[in-house]
């Protein structure tokens, strides 16, 4: 069976030790460190491999495992325009408002967080590229492909030296394919695979609710990318279309009546689980099923025990035979 963990960029403000013991109550295996709150310093554990493997020790003194790490919000700043006041807290202050600044800072963290995760003993880092382009979505003003283009080469070359340092540390880069990144459904993610020469390196962290809402089949995605899933995100989400609403969102928050859409606690949503486990299987995938729990109507704590519960109930080991060769 696949090692279930969660990921703890939801509950970065529980120090590490006691968040640690609360997973462990609640079953997890693990635990997918989140690069903010007191949970991983990718900075400092680049450099002091006393400090990284503090990290596995806490999470050893509590039964769990550390299978990845995510740095979601440097790696946000590294394409993204960075021209308002929105991502000021995803950096040191000094980087307040400047938008070349923020940038210098996320992509050495992002080669940082390939030598924390060297140290700590994971090949994974999961996280977000952000995306140049992304404000061009619906091309009005109109859009020539050559904007798009430059966009996608702007990706190369910003990610590539990164991805260089990846290599370095043997440790790929799993992004989470999601709106606002240069790759947010099944098309978008080839053209950056293609922009990168399909360098080994890069890849994906599988989040089937970023998908979901989009109309976008997550089952469609698995097979078009099997040997690409470097990580899974397990977290759901459900179409809740009024007649009067879209799936974009109508600039209401999480959680509030009228959205399009909205993230569930796992099995209370329109993501087929099912299928995902079945599809992961026929792809040879082993590696973590991860909790990414957002839900902006429950209580968190209870949330997370709940999808432990789901995870382990809905997962499943691969067969080697058909069922009827028993009868030979």
């Amino acid at each position: 069976m696949r090692p279930l963990t969660i990921f703890t960029g939801q509950f970065a403000d529980i120090p590490l030790e006691q968040l640690a013991k609360k997973a462990a109550g609640w079953g997890y295996d693990g635990l997918e460190l989140a690069c903010w709150g007191d949970h991983l310093d990718v900075a400092r554990a680049a450099k002091d491999k006393k400090y990284a493997r503090t990290r596995v020790e806490i999470l050893a003194d509590h039964g769990l495992k550390v299978f990845a790490i995510s740095n979601h919000l440097a790696g946000q700043l590294v394409c993204d325009p960075n021209n308002d006041s929105r991502s000021d807290a995803f950096a040191p202050k000094a980087c307040a408002g400047n938008a070349e600044a923020k940038r210098k800072w996320a992509i050495q963290a992002m080669k940082d967080s390939a030598h924390a995760a060297k140290n700590i003993g994971v090949k994974v880092v999961n996280g977000f590229t952000g995306s140049s382009i992304w404000h061009m979505i619906y091309s009005f003003p109109p859009v020539s492909e050559a904007m798009i283009e430059e966009g996608f080469n702007y990706f190369a070359r910003l990610w590539n030296p990164i991805l260089d340092e990846f290599d370095k540390c043997g440790v790929k880069f799993a992004l989470e394919v999601h709106p606002t990144e240069i790759a947010f459904d099944t098309v978008t993610a080839r053209r950056a695979l293609k922009a990168l020469k399909n360098r080994p390196t890069f890849g994906f962290n599988f989040d089937p609710s970023h998908l979901v809402w989009q109309m976008v089949d997550p089952v469609c995605f698995l097979k078009a990318f099997p040997d690409r899933i470097y990580h899974v995100h397990m977290k759901d989400a459900a179409l809740t279309l009024d007649g009067t609403s879209g799936i974009l969102a109508s600039y209401l928050n999480f959680g509030t009546s009228g959205r399009g859409w909205d993230f569930r606690s796992l099995g209370r949503g329109n993501v087929k689980f099912e299928e995902i486990i079945r599809t992961l299987n026929a792809i040879g995938y082993k590696g973590p099923l991860s909790v990414e729990w957002e839900d902006a109507a429950m209580d968190r704590e209870t949330g997370a025990a709940e999808a432990c519960r789901f995870v382990r109930q809905i997962d499943f080991a691969p067969s080697n035979r058909v069922f009827d060769e028993a009868f030979k």
